[in-house]
C-alpha cells in the first residue's frame, strides 16, 4: 500500500506531496494532476541511472505530455557543477522550454540538487519534480527545496531554495543499489533519529536484520518516518534560519572529510564519521553519557558505516576545511550537538580545539 505525505508552508497550506510506491505505475497519474498534457518535460538524469529507468519513464509519459526529452550527464559528484548546469540550460533553450514546462530529476542527490538549481534559475524559475533513486536522496535531499551545485572544491556553495511540485519514490529501485550506496542512506536516516526521535533511533537498532535483507515493507516504514521528521523540520524553518540547521548533525566535519577525501567516501559514510565525532564532542560537554555516545557509534557501525576518521587526513586539515563551510555564521560555526539521543541542539560554543579533540578521538 502506498504512502502519501503532504508538505505544507508556514501558513499550513499544502505545497507538494511525497508519494511512496513500489513501482513507477502511478507516476503518470500523479504528474497528470500537475497538468503535464500542456507541458514539455525534460527527464534529467545521469549515466548510471539513465540507462535503467529514463526510457521506461519517457515511454509512460510520451502520450501524456506535450513533449518528453531526456538529458543525461556523466555520473558522479565531480559533475555537479555550473558547467553541467550550463549544458542543461542550452539543451532546454534548444528544445524551446518555457516557464510553463517542467524538469523531472531522476537520480540520486547529485541529480536532484543540480536539476532543482537549474529549475530555480532557468527563466527565473520553472517547475520540477523529484524522482529520487537512491535511499540517501529519498530520505534527505529530495525533500525541503534545497538545491545547488559544488563550486571548485566547495560543496553546495552555489544554490537556491526552490520547492519541487512532487516527490515520487519507487522503493523497488533500491534493489539495484550496491551495498555501499544503499547503506550510505542510513547515514542520514540514523541522523534523523539522533536529532529528533529517540524511539526511531532504537527501532533502527532493532530492525537491522530486515534492513540488511532489503525488506521493502520495513524500508517503507523507515523511509516514511524519516520523511515525516524532515517534513516537520522544513515546515517550521524552510530557509534554515533556525531549527532546520539541526539536519546538519554530522555534516560540519563530515563535509570537510568528504571534500578532503576527494569524494572517495560516500556522503552518508562521511556523515556517519562526523556524527560519531559530534557525539564524542557532546559527551565531553556532558550533554551525552558515555553509554549514549557508544550506542550511537555502535548503531552506525551496525549499518556497516565507517566511524573512524581516515588515517591519511590530518585533524588540522579537517578543521581548516570546516572554516570554508557554508554553515559559518559571522565567522562562527553553528555546530550541531545532541543533548541526549533524540534531541539535537545548535551550539555556537564549539571551538577549533574541541573539533581537533573529537577528530583525534575518532581515529
Amino acid at each position: 500500500m502506498s504512502k502519501r505525505i503532504t508538505v505544507h508552508n508556514k501558513k499550513a497550506q499544502p505545497i507538494y506531496d511525497i508519494v511512496i510506491e513500489k513501482s513507477f505505475d502511478l507516476l503518470c497519474d500523479e504528474l497528470k494532476k500537475l497538468g503535464i498534457e500542456k507541458k514539455r518535460l525534460c527527464i534529467v538524469t545521469e549515466s548510471k541511472v539513465g540507462p535503467l529507468y529514463a526510457e521506461e519513464i519517457a515511454a509512460l509519459l510520451q502520450n501524456q505530455a506535450k513533449e518528453v526529452h531526456i538529458f543525461e550527464f556523466p555520473y558522479g559528484e565531480s559533475n555537479k557543477t555550473l558547467n553541467t548546469v550550463q549544458n542543461l540550460y542550452e539543451f532546454l533553450i534548444l528544445h524551446k522550454f518555457d516557464r510553463k514546462d517542467m524538469l523531472l530529476a531522476l537520480g540520486g542527490g547529485v541529480v536532484g540538487d543540480l536539476t532543482g538549481f537549474t529549475a530555480a534559475t532557468y527563466l527565473r524559475g520553472i517547475d520540477f519534480v523529484q524522482i529520487p533513486t537512491s535511499l540517501l536522496a529519498q530520505v534527505d535531499s529530495s525533500i525541503g527545496g534545497k538545491t545547488g551545485v559544488d563550486f571548485s572544491a566547495y560543496k553546495n556553495m552555489v544554490g537556491a531554495f526552490h520547492q519541487p511540485k512532487l516527490v515520487y519514490m519507487n522503493l523497488s529501485v533500491l534493489n539495484t543499489l550496491s551495498d555501499a550506496e544503499y547503506l550510505s542512506g542510513f547515514g542520514e536516516i540514523i541522523k534523523h533519529g539522533c536529532i529528533k526521535d529517540a524511539d526511531y533511533f532504537h527501532t533502527l537498532q532493532a530492525q537491522l536484520p530486515q534492513v540488511l535483507a532489503r525488506d521493502l515493507d520495513v524500508l517503507e516504514e523507515i523511509i516514511a518516518t524519516s520523511c515525516h521528521i524532515k517534513r516537520r523540520v522544513v515546515e517550521n524553518d524552510a530557509k534554515e534560519h533556525g531549527e532546520r540547521a539541526l539536519l546538519n548533525f554530522g555534516h560540519t566535519l563530515g563535509h570537510a572529510i568528504e571534500k578532503l577525501m576527494n569524494f572517495e567516501l560516500l556522503h552518508g559514510e562521511c556523515v556517519a564519521i562526523g556524527a560519531v565525532a559530534a557525539a564524542h564532542l557532546a559527551m565531553k560537554k556532558n550533554l551525552l553519557t558515555t553509554e549514549e555516545a557508544g550506542k550511537i557509534e555502535a548503531v552506525f557501525a551496525g549499518y556497516q558505516l565507517p566511524t573512524k576518521v581516515p588515517a591519511k587526513l590530518s585533524a588540522s586539515d579537517i578543521v581548516t576545511a570546516t572554516l570554508n563551510d557554508k554553515k559559518m555564521d559571522a565567522g562562527v560555526i553553528q555546530f550541531i550537538l545532541l543533548d541526549g539521543i533524540g534531541n539535537g541542539v545548535i551550539s555556537r560554543a564549539v571551538t577549533q580545539e574541541d573539533m581537533l579533540d573529537a577528530i583525534e578521538a575518532c581515529r
